[in-house]
């Protein structure tokens, strides 16, 4: 059931009516919305998601930041907002990091609903309360939203608008939210689950191991019998990485995963870039040289080709230059989506400053002081 527009109508309604409610919930409210936020080397923009969720509306919330033994200022950074911080349990073995703090977050909450979201996030005033009204409305456990992507410079623009229209068509949201599907996603950027949905599941922890644990519990809370609602929203926004560097290690970390056979995807797109490469190249030629029948056929066949692409890119919700700089994403996509495969067939895989079994998600033996600031 698609319940969007109307919860739309109903939140700015619900909005208007309740009193507005500032930072951190007093002891005269009774705590609704418990946000958690991981945080580990995020120096860079914490600052920013803080900014963001100090004064939300609508609806009584606690933040509490939760430092995972981070080696830079983020616990400094965190402090110096009204927010609860906390410093992530020790690393227990075979558990990934961001589980472990989230879990350590999860244990001290307050509120009925668990909202996870990332440091590298940025939130609308409205985002807590537009979350917990459509899940009320929707009658889901879990709540998910995908959010708006920010992207600057030519690697960014022409990548990730590839990956988000893959994601989209591999976990479509209509699919996600039916209880007569299987499909189960969930973006761990905005992730707000029940209480009661969330221990019967087990937590984080029945997910320890797991590299996309967002994933993980959408699929452990669907199974369970408890209804999904999963799709892109404005009310966040984030960009996820600000180097190469940082593109190359994240997607290295998470693609492989995402989509059900890599190396056979990676060798369609590269395909798909030829065809649409080559295309370019014969409309040209033609035009310089063929006669009026030539023209006409490659003009055809060049536009229907690109019509095609361009509309499952925009499944995506990119601006117009992403949109078009999308083609020069699908080799770069294919190499990062080979070399996911091969990371994890060989069994490890890098992330801020830990490596990872890529089978079972353990921590392996620290491998440097990885201050990143992408998202987890």
């Amino acid at each position: 059931m698609d319940c969007a527009p109307r919860v739309g109508r109903r939140v700015a309604l619900e909005l208007q009516r309740k009193p507005h409610i500032a930072t951190l919930v007093s002891s005269e409210f009774q705590c609704e919305v418990s946000v958690i936020v991981p945080a580990r080397n995020e120096e860079a923009c914490l600052a920013d998601c803080l900014r963001t969720m100090v004064g939300q509306q609508g609806v009584p919330y606690e933040v509490i930041v939760v430092d995972d033994h981070s080696t830079d200022a983020t616990r400094s950074v965190a402090e110096s907002f009204p927010v609860q911080v906390i410093t992530a349990d020790p690393l227990p073995p075979s558990w990934s990091g961001k589980c472990n703090a989230a879990a350590s977050g999860a244990r001290v909450a307050k509120g009925k609903w668990l909202l996870f979201t990332d440091a590298d996030t940025k939130h609308a005033p409205n985002s807590i309360a537009a979350g917990l009204h459509e899940a009320l409305e929707c009658g889901a456990g879990l709540l998910s939203y995908s959010p708006k992507q920010e992207v600057r410079g030519f690697a960014e623009r022409a990548l990730m608008p590839v990956i988000f229209a893959e994601l989209a068509a591999t976990y479509p949201p209509k699919d996600v939210c039916d209880p007569n599907s299987p499909t189960a996603a969930a973006n761990g950027q905005y992730l707000l689950i029940r209480r009661d949905v969330y221990d019967a599941i087990g937590g984080h922890a029945a997910v320890a191991t797991a590299i996309l644990e967002d994933v993980e519990l959408a699929k452990r809370a669907k199974q369970a019998g408890y209804a999904l609602r999963f799709r892109m929203s404005d009310v966040v926004s984030t960009r996820m990485y600000r180097s190469f560097p940082q593109i190359w290690e994240g997607w290295t970390k998470n693609l492989a995963l995402l989509f059900p056979r890599p190396r056979r995807l990676a060798l369609i797109r590269l395909g798909e870039f030829a065809i649409l490469a080559s295309g370019i190249y014969f409309f040209v030629d033609t035009w310089l040289i063929g006669n009026l029948i030539e023209i006409t056929s490659e003009t055809i066949a060049t536009i229907l080709f690109f019509v095609y692409f361009i509309k499952r890119i925009r499944k995506a919700h990119f601006d117009w230059l992403s949109n078009a700089l999308a083609m020069f994403g699908l080799p770069l996509f294919a190499i990062l989506l080979w070399n996911s495969d091969r990371s994890h067939k060989r069994g490890v895989v890098s992330w801020k400053g830990r490596e990872y079994s890529a089978r079972l998600g353990v921590p392996q033996m620290p491998c440097g002081n990885a201050r990143t600031n992408a998202a987890e």
